[in-house]
């Protein structure tokens, strides 16, 4: 049977950590601060929102937290976002998704201060990323899955990493971040998808397979080799009459059946999800480190014009 990689031990490390920055900031008169905008009402998104003040808190972070209707327009959260990106308490400026129909989520990216976007989703930061530039910030959940990797000590460097989805949430930045060389790294990376032929040939190639396809159960035993890492990003609800909620929450990967083949694991939930907000907080103090003494930024050279107004 599997090792479980246990998400929520591999966050409490970070924090750790976390603590220790945030008091060095602090005694130097900087508090990492981090803002947050919800539009609409989306249930998934709240609970989300709720945890991530809520680890704000418990670290000590300044934390801002913004729910505006589900009516509002792109000009009006357009905004919002520039009074943040100038306001120098503010490190770290996130907004949920998915937003309204409304709203044009690419357009409200490249609006952030790349160096606030705690997201890694600016094109600013995904470049970075490609050219393996450290003081790029990195998508939270790519970031995460590599340090439940390096945490768990396993080897990165050399392995055959297929990457089981091509999102620019999780999969092609996942990708970027395991082939850059370094010591954390250094893997070859295949990125697969649903429409890619021989698919189970693929997967089962793989020394370590990461699910990030969207598709509840999708990775079965058929799709593993004896003795992979499995790492499953997936989280998707599925009908549960025996649960009070009327669902349950699972990933990716056929869990029962996987575990018999794997080395290592991880669950859903309890995996990768703890260490996406984990790594929100690394990057929002990255960020507020970045700043030096925390103060308003100067507009970079290459800044979108439709931020800086």
């Amino acid at each position: 049977m599997a090792k479980l990689i246990d998400g929520h031990a591999i966050a409490e490390k970070v924090y750790v950590d976390l603590r220790h920055e945030i008091a060095d900031l602090k005694s130097k008169g900087v508090t990492p601060g981090l803002a947050v905008i919800l539009v609409g009402d989306n249930p998934a998104s709240r609970t989300y929102v709720r945890s991530k003040d809520k680890m704000c808190r418990e670290l000590g972070l300044h934390s801002m937290k913004f729910e505006l209707p589900a009516t509002t327009t792109q000009v009006e959260l357009l905004a919002r976002v520039q009074e943040l990106n100038h306001d120098p308490a503010i490190h770290g400026i996130l907004v949920q998704s998915p937003p309204p129909k409304q709203i044009d989520e690419a357009a409200i990216v490249r609006a952030l201060d790349p160096r606030k976007d705690v997201d890694g989703f600016h094109p600013e930061n995904i470049a970075k990323l490609a050219l393996g530039d450290p003081t790029g910030l990195v998508p939270c959940t790519p970031l995460g899955v590599q340090r439940l990797l390096i945490e768990s000590k396993i080897e990165i460097d050399g392995a055959h990493v297929v990457v089981l989805g091509r999102s620019m949430i999780v999969g092609k930045p996942l990708a970027l971040l395991l082939m850059q060389k370094n010591k954390n790294a250094n893997a070859t990376v295949t990125v697969a998808h649903s429409r890619s032929r021989d698919l189970e040939k693929i997967t089962r190639s793989a020394d370590i397979l990461i699910a990030a396809i969207g598709r509840a159960n999708f990775v079965r035993a058929q799709h593993v080799c004896d003795g992979a890492v499995v790492i499953d990003v997936g989280i998707n609800r599925v009908k549960d009459a025996v649960s009070e909620r009327g669902y349950r929450l699972v990933g990716d990967v056929a869990f029962d059946e996987v575990a018999t083949k794997a080395s290592a694991i991880t669950p859903v939930p309890g995996g990768v999800g703890p260490m996406t907000i984990a790594m929100l907080m690394s990057n929002t103090v990255k960020a507020c480190r970045q700043f030096g003494r925390g103060g308003s930024p100067e507009p970079t050279a290459n800044a979108n014009p439709a931020r800086i107004d």
